[in-house]
């Protein structure tokens, strides 16, 4: 037991800069308090104490603010950073390292008592504050889900997903650099070049009609040279590029 305890702390040390020793970690942090609790909860559970396990997690967030049903599967060195409001569910399982922040719900989209109706956590996934992962499928390893994104789909492993509902991001083939920048720990989920897919969609077909207006124009001088008059529709010149790629970014 205080093994895990000892890892507990050593990883919320290590994830949040705020954290300055081991002390203030076991004392001032919820989410902390929160999983010990979840541990007791748990072990009532699994034993058929099923009325002490509820008690003990109603307890539990009365004191952290955190609900974790009892029934839930919590990993090793699964830290909760603030925690303030976060639900995880009966049938959800969270693997080993991952971080969840406040605000976000592992929630179930069915009423089947028995199935599995929660999500399933792969190892060092990290949930943004706010988001909403709801229903029985898998986020796989070090996939990474941004603030206030609704996911009601399975998150490939390494994938990020952005957005309401939420787009997946997929890895892509990285420089040396640029992987070893993208092992670093991401707070609240947040990675280099993670924009949202539709944005980045949006961009592309904003440029690909400038460079169409571009060669239009090309093409409306040359016949204009040839001595072919063109008429040219009113209102074409309004066209700004930079000012629509400012409204998508």
């Amino acid at each position: 037991m205080f093994s895990r305890l000892r890892e507990d702390i050593a990883s919320i040390i290590d994830r949040d800069p705020a954290a300055r020793n081991a002390w203030e970690v076991l004392t001032c942090y919820p989410g902390l308090h929160a999983i010990i609790l979840h541990r007791a909860a748990g072990w009532c559970w699994a034993h058929q104490l099923k009325w002490f396990g509820r008690f003990i997690a109603y307890l539990a967030r009365i004191l952290t603010g955190i609900e974790i049903h009892p029934g839930a599967t919590i990993g090793r060195r699964v830290f909760i950073d603030h925690g303030f409001g976060v639900v995880i569910g009966e049938t959800a399982d969270v693997g080993d390292d991952c971080t969840i922040y406040q605000g976000v719900t592992l929630g179930g989209t069915s009423l089947n008592k028995g199935a599995k109706r929660h999500p399933t956590l792969g190892a060092g996934v990290i949930i943004g504050a706010g988001a909403q992962v709801l229903g029985g499928f898998t986020v796989g390893a070090a996939a990474k889900v941004g603030s206030n994104a609704v996911v009601v789909k399975e998150v490939p492993a390494g994938a990020t997903a952005v957005g309401n509902p939420a787009r997946i991001i997929l890895k892509q083939e990285r420089s040396p650099q640029e992987d070893a920048a993208a092992r670093l720990f991401a707070a609240y989920g947040v990675s280099p070049n993670g924009d949202d897919p539709l944005s980045k969609a949006l961009h592309g077909l904003i440029d690909n009609a400038a460079a169409q207006e571009l060669q239009i124009s090309k093409i409306l001088a040359a016949l204009k040279c040839a001595g072919i008059g063109c008429e040219t529709m009113a209102g074409l010149d309004k066209f700004d590029p930079a000012s629509l790629n400012r409204m998508v970014e």
